[in-house]
């Protein structure tokens, strides 16, 4: 019987590691320590897996955490949830006609998309799987943490901060807590011109078996085809579809 080749069972020890604190990183000192690794050793493998897409980092200090080539793979791989969000996002965009895609959280901060549905025509927005967005992207972070605890979303706000996208943009602390109470009330979140000034989005949660938001979807179309005459509309379709995602897959829905 063929031996293991050592590189490869340290690369697989290394990601097993880092995926059991997924979504938050990993210091590299942590699987220094945990697996026993050389640290020359470590760091070669960790930079070929981050030059692989399969790990990712912002610098040393920041940890590790799953790449976005990885997570794709992943997302691609038949189970029955992915075949769930997929049916979801396929009829979605039917009904709304523009593109729709589903987003976890992807290391301390961003989110990647994991899924994604188009049945547009004509010249589009579009997104790939394993594509991140920041943390303070406005729609898709206040359906991530509207429901979260307020001590808990300031903290996050102290740590990454607010980027200011357009001069639209709700920086401002207490417009940002207006707006995540008014995503909480209605159910989805809102974004118009906040991202990019040509850009509108809204975006609402799917909950996990303790209620809590494990995955966000989201509607991107351009400015003229989704403003404040329709957004009503497309945010509510978009928000029973996150509902209906929730309940198919064992999900539990807050109190709105």
């Amino acid at each position: 019987m063929a031996s293991d080749v050592p590189a490869v069972l340290n690369a697989v020890r290394l990601l097993e590691r880092i995926a059991r604190e997924w979504p938050d990183p990993v210091p590299t000192g942590t699987l220094i320590e945990e697996l026993g690794l050389n640290r020359s050793t470590c760091y070669n493998i960790l930079g070929t897996l981050q030059r692989a897409g399969w790990a990712a980092t912002r610098g040393d200090r920041a940890g590790w955490w799953l790449g976005p080539r990885l997570l794709a793979v992943a997302a691609s791989t038949p189970d029955w949830v992915g075949e769930i969000v997929g049916q979801e996002l396929d009829d979605l965009s039917r009904r709304l006609g523009f593109l729709v895609f589903a987003l976890r959280r992807h290391g301390p901060s961003d989110y990647a998309v994991v899924a994604k549905a188009d049945r547009g025509q004509g010249v589009r927005m579009t997104v790939g799987v394993g594509d991140t967005f920041p943390f303070s992207a406005p729609a898709i972070m206040r359906a991530f943490h509207a429901w979260s605890d307020p001590d808990e979303v300031d903290r996050l706000i102290d740590k990454h901060g607010l980027t200011a996208f357009t001069a639209e943009t709700k920086v401002e602390r207490a417009a940002l807590r207006a707006e995540l109470a008014a995503t909480r009330e209605r159910g989805y979140a809102v974004s118009l011109r906040e991202y990019e000034p040509g850009q509108a989005g809204v975006s609402a949660p799917v909950f996990d078996a303790a209620g809590r938001v494990s995955m966000a979807l989201c509607s991107l179309a351009f400015s003229s085809e989704l403003d404040e005459r329709n957004v009503g509309n497309t945010g509510e379709l978009v928000r029973a579809c996150g509902v209906r995602i929730t309940e198919r897959t064992g999900g539990t829905l807050p109190v709105r």
